[in-house]
């Protein structure tokens, strides 16, 4: 009892000690990649902890190629009410704020760019497929307006926000700085933290403002549950996993019991569902995929002399080429994933699966059934009855014809304890 006592006590003093976690002045975040769910939630969250640690600013270092509307639309309302001051910086050198980024850049209290760095073409395009002249027309009208908006409430240049999705103009780090589009170039964190240093921004709180001198910084960095989901958005990561999963329930149907490739490949669908969520899915093309693996499947069946393999693959890859309708590259699936997918596909169903077909159909060589076939000989006069002499054993034995004995016999059907043969040409 003392010693519980003893450790508790210990427990308690080294609990007092401990320092207490502070919070950061200035939390860093870094945003890469599609414009997606994923990113919303990574930003909104931080934008939320940066509020609830009363951070002097949070700092979003962007480089994104653009992405889709619902998305952006979550983030700039997000830092739009945001009570701590929000840069969005365009960094590192090479970075670029295209598409649904310009609307993030402008939203942003404090917007910067590293040198080396461009911005623009904010043009709406059809994610799910070509949109019809009507339809383009609403979709760039209201973008316009929605970005125009924008640059009007931070005081920055709408006429080119306006030209960045009408005309999908684009520009470098120097030209937004001498257009008013950003409100600095910063070549490092460090250097934009002290330009920034005693500027007044309006957040949701009213004026503020930022002091960066001597501040705490911390880099928040996206957490395991961020990366994973971000990694199966990817449309070649959710092509993947359908595939993986088609496979597996094939597995688990084929040799039920086996457990684990059915349990596999009914989470690699899930996870390949929730990827399909933020994809501009065109279902044609999944019936395409699963009627080439059919047909694969078909060609163990059936002979067809390599036309179903042919018919196969080539729905296979239609299939994968319509998957995804988008003129956005980043939402299509790539030819160097689907040329592979597609022919290690009809090599697992010409080959594995042919060979555990075989394997299936191939005559049992042990118990009752594996008599069937076996060659001995007569060791009596064999019709209605008699005896024979297989696999190192005397077995009665029967025959339609009547079988001399020392004649060379073969086992056609085992009938209980019984066998019926037949004679053995040679």
């Amino acid at each position: 009892m003392k010693k519980e006592v003893l450790f508790i006590f210990l427990g308690v003093i080294l609990l007092l000690l401990a320092p207490l976690p502070s919070a950061a002045d200035v939390m860093i975040v870094r945003a890469g990649g599609v414009v997606n769910p994923v990113m919303a939630e990574f930003l909104s969250t931080s934008i939320d902890e940066a509020g609830e640690q009363s951070s002097e600013v949070l700092v979003i270092e962007l480089d994104t190629p653009g992405g889709l509307d619902a998305s952006m639309r979550t983030i700039v309302q997000k830092i739009i009410s945001s009570k701590v001051p929000v840069v969005v910086y365009v960094s590192p050198s090479g970075a670029r704020a295209a598409s649904a980024g310009v609307f993030i850049v402008l939203s942003s209290h404090i917007a910067a760019m590293a040198t080396g760095t461009n911005i623009g073409a904010a043009h709406p395009v059809g994610i799910g497929g070509e949109m019809d002249k009507t339809m383009l027309e609403k979709a760039e009208n209201d973008a316009a307006a929605y970005i125009r908006s924008l640059a009007e409430k931070r005081g920055r240049n709408a006429e080119w926000a306006e030209k960045a999705v009408r005309e999908s103009v684009s520009i470098t780090n120097a030209e937004a700085l001498e257009l008013n589009v950003i409100d600095l170039v910063a070549p490092d964190v460090d250097s934009l933290l002290k330009t920034i240093n005693n500027r007044v921004v309006e957040t949701a709180l009213g004026k503020q403002a930022i002091s960066t001198k001597g501040v705490k910084v911390q880099y928040k960095e996206a957490g395991i549950r961020y990366k994973i989901l971000n990694f199966i958005s990817d449309p070649n990561a959710a092509y993947i996993l359908m595939l993986l999963g088609f496979y597996g329930i094939f597995f688990e149907l084929t040799n039920p019991g086996s457990i684990f490739p059915g349990v596999f490949g009914a989470i690699s669908l899930i996870l390949a569902f929730y990827s399909f969520q933020t994809l501009p899915v065109n279902y044609a093309g999944i019936i395409l995929i699963v009627l080439g693996i059919i047909l694969f499947i078909l060609e163990i069946k059936v002979v067809s002399f390599g036309l179903l393999t042919i018919g196969g693959i080539f729905s296979m890859t239609i299939g994968s080429l319509m998957l995804f309708e988008s003129s956005q590259p980043f939402f299509r699936v790539s030819l160097l994933v689907i040329l592979p997918a597609v022919v290690l596909t009809a090599l697992f169903f010409s080959i594995i699966v042919a060979l555990a077909v075989k394997a299936y159909r191939r005559r049992p060589a042990t118990g009752m059934e594996g008599m069937v076939g076996m060659e001995g000989e007569a060791i009596s006069d064999i019709h209605e009855k008699g005896q024979v002499f297989v696999h190192g054993e005397i077995w009665s034995a029967k025959s339609d014809v009547f079988i001399k004995s020392g004649e060379k016999i073969i086992v056609e059907k085992v009938d209980g304890l019984k066998l019926k043969i037949r004679q053995l040409k040679t």
